[in-house]
């Protein structure tokens, strides 16, 4: 069904995600007029987002003239903000990665420490891809906690002491351009859209230090009242053996304290492996050592009967795993599928994908660098920059 919008911030998100390559291409999209079409789009083109080259097919008439998005019209600031380490990367506006770096923190360090070390790290990034402060359009942060989106400043982070309420576009005022702050995993959840986006309903859950989980809804990011959505860490989740497990946030028994990256490890020091880190216990696994593929199951199974609950009220066309514990790949994926198709009712598992992201590395970064250009390019901004 054709949408009768077509204002510029609707045409240019239309040449932007590839759904249309020309003026034609617009008109059959809107259901508009090729009058008003044109003039938007020569608006976009004097607005230096759209530009013109080459030609199309020829369908019986004159070749249409081609639209593409000029990406290179500025660029943002994506952080990925992690428990022990930062990447920094510019990217253009289409989140094409031009340069990145990287280096160890510790978030417990505090705002002040980090977040100097990132404004360093930005600056360094951007010299050596040649660009300015003055070139940037957006910054987009991803930080492992809640955030109460509107604001940008963290909320009570059980993993982040001393980032309460923070203000952390503050740390980013020599940009002198719009700061967007979320909680990591929504933030992973778009790099997993990608650019051209998508409609449909989907659950990204990272599994690492912590365990949260990106709702998307038709699309988008869905954060719920005061950004808090997702936030599946602190679900309780009852023993059968009975016993307690005291989460960090003070709760017992939360499906963080008892299948998240740090009670894997836990386990597998208590089970009598010589590893010292959560990714070294994965890479076991990988290797197929008998005791690791059995606690990366038995969480996959953990974690699985609480997506199982969720499958159920939410109804997801997929689910992707990402973050560091679900690098371990096939084992953790075959104890989450056991619990979630075992659980879930037959009609919302019917044609449910439960995969593990292609690229959990990047996404952190590209996504967002893609939370900073939708909100830079939404429709305000669009048509204020058109007139």
């Amino acid at each position: 069904m054709a949408s009768t919008s077509a204002s510029a911030g609707v045409l240019l998100r239309h040449v932007r995600t590839g759904r249309a390559r020309s003026r034609a291409d617009l008109v059959a999209l809107t259901g508009a007029s090729r009058n008003t079409v044109s003039a938007r789009v020569d608006q976009l083109i004097s607005a230096n987002l759209l530009e013109e080259g080459g030609r199309g097919w020829s369908t019986g008439g004159r070749p249409p003239t081609l639209l593409r998005f000029n990406s290179r019209a500025g660029c943002v600031l994506a952080v990925d903000l992690g428990v022990t380490s930062v990447d920094v990367a510019v990217t253009d506006l289409s989140a094409q990665i031009l340069g990145t770096v990287g280096h160890p923190i510790d978030i417990a360090d505090g705002p002040g420490p980090v977040l100097a070390e990132v404004d360093r790290l930005a600056q360094q990034v951007l010299a050596e891809v040649g660009l300015t402060p003055g070139d940037v359009c957006a910054v987009g942060v991803g930080v492992p906690g809640p955030v109460e989106f509107s604001t940008g400043r963290p909320s009570h982070p059980p993993i982040m002491p001393g980032w309460h309420d923070y203000p952390v576009p503050s740390a980013f005022g020599r940009y002198d351009c719009p700061v967007y702050v979320d909680n990591d995993v929504n933030v992973m959840a778009l790099g997993e859209m990608g650019v051209a986006g998508s409609v449909q309903d989907v659950l990204v859950v990272k599994v690492g230090t912590g365990i949260g989980c990106g709702i998307i809804v038709d699309g988008r990011v869905y954060r719920g009242a005061q950004g808090s959505a997702g936030d599946i860490g602190h679900i309780h989740v009852a023993q059968p053996d009975g016993r307690t497990v005291v989460c960090r946030c003070g709760q017992d028994n939360c499906l963080e304290a008892i299948a998240g990256g740090g009670a894997l490890l836990r386990d597998a020091v208590a089970a009598g492996l010589p590893v010292a880190t959560v990714r070294e216990v994965v890479r076991l696994a990988a290797q197929g050592d008998g005791v690791a593929l059995g606690l990366v199951r038995d969480a996959g199974r953990t974690i699985g009967t609480v997506l199982a609950s969720l499958v159920n009220f939410f109804n997801p066309h997929r689910i992707v795993m990402t973050g560091g514990v679900a690098q371990a790949g096939v084992p953790l994926l075959a104890g989450i599928r056991e619990a979630v198709y075992r659980r879930s009712m037959p009609l919302a598992a019917r044609a449910l994908e439960v995969t593990v992201s292609e690229a959990p590395d990047l996404s952190g970064r590209v996504g967002a660098a893609l939370m900073a250009i939708e909100e830079f390019l939404d429709e305000d901004s669009v048509q204020a920059l058109a007139r």
